[in-house]
């Protein structure tokens, strides 16, 4: 397996541990990487609500990349996954928009041609890579740690633009903890919004938000949340002093990038994973697990 990376701006610069640990994580798993050093920022599903065109010409360009390198698209993030699908979408069923943005593409030597997917690293691992063959990895189970997982929404909303899953009851986080050796938590806000994106207008509703989804892991005795998005990731837990200001309770619940959960299963080190980098500190969840992983053979990267 191989894909273009597209490692999305928060990823990349202010939580560049999510982009360190993926590269780590699949480096073991055999999953190649493709780093996208030249890609631009997908706009977040801002850009569109201004200009459109412009928003089709970035995203095309990205598209052209991997399509140029023969290779499908690989984000980390949720929002990157939505925007650029919803592109993709777009260019591929809107021949006019098609036509239009090569228009611009030409002017610097590109073309996109519809022939290239945008995946996450979440499917890629319940399709591409399997579920069993991730149990095979497995060094250091995580039997005894709850964890509770956070969707967030754009990796569920719209269906008619991602449609891997039912978005009112998803499966794959649980499937993945389960795999890992660890006990999934169910709990109300784990399909619900971060805040993210309203956080710098709204800052006192967002915290109140956030602080409703972490009290509702915490409520249900997790250990730890695990999410497949930076700006989840960002929000849970550089903002989560916010949030407990906002509900006027202690919660200090650490966050995990999926990449990470995984990389400390499969027997990668803390120091591997840039944990220290957290602002709510792992040091519970690594207390619940082994520190040493087993001696004993285990697959060959890409096996």
């Amino acid at each position: 397996m191989r894909y273009a990376y597209f490692t999305g701006c928060v990823a990349d610069k202010s939580a560049s541990e999510l982009d360190y640990s993926t590269r780590k994580v699949c480096e073991k798993l055999g999953i190649k990487l493709e780093k996208m050093e030249s890609a631009s920022c997908c706009g977040a599903g801002d850009i569109d609500e201004v200009n459109l065109d412009l928003s089709r010409a970035l995203n095309g360009r990205t598209l052209a990349i991997a399509e140029r390198d023969g290779l499908d698209v690989l984000t980390i993030c949720n929002v990157c996954t939505l925007t650029l699908r919803k592109v993709n979408q777009d260019l591929k069923e809107n021949p006019e928009a098609l036509e239009k943005t090569n228009q611009v593409l030409a002017e610097i030597g590109m073309k996109y041609s519809g022939g290239v997917e945008v995946t996450h690293f979440l499917w890629v691992l319940m399709r591409e890579f399997g579920v069993d063959r991730l149990k095979s990895y497995v060094q250091r189970p995580l039997a005894g740690l709850r964890v509770a997982p956070f969707y967030g929404c754009q990796i569920l909303r719209p269906e008619s633009r991602l449609g891997f899953e039912d978005p009112n009851n998803p499966k794959s986080l649980e499937t993945i903890i389960t795999a890992l050796g660890g006990t999934p938590v169910d709990y109300a806000g784990k399909t619900k919004c971060c805040a993210f994106l309203i956080s710098l207008a709204r800052e006192k509703t967002a915290s109140k938000v956030l602080g409703q989804q972490l009290w509702g892991a915490k409520t249900e005795m997790a250990d730890c949340i695990v999410t497949p998005c930076p700006l989840c990731h960002l929000s849970l837990d550089a903002f989560q002093g916010m949030a407990e200001k906002e509900l006027d309770r202690s919660i200090r619940l650490p966050i995990l990038h999926l990449p990470q959960l995984i990389g400390l299963a499969i027997g990668l080190q803390p120091s591997e994973l840039k944990l220290s980098r957290h602002v709510v500190g792992v040091d519970g969840v690594l207390a619940k697990i082994p520190s040493r992983v087993p001696a004993g053979p285990v697959p060959a990267a890409g096996s």
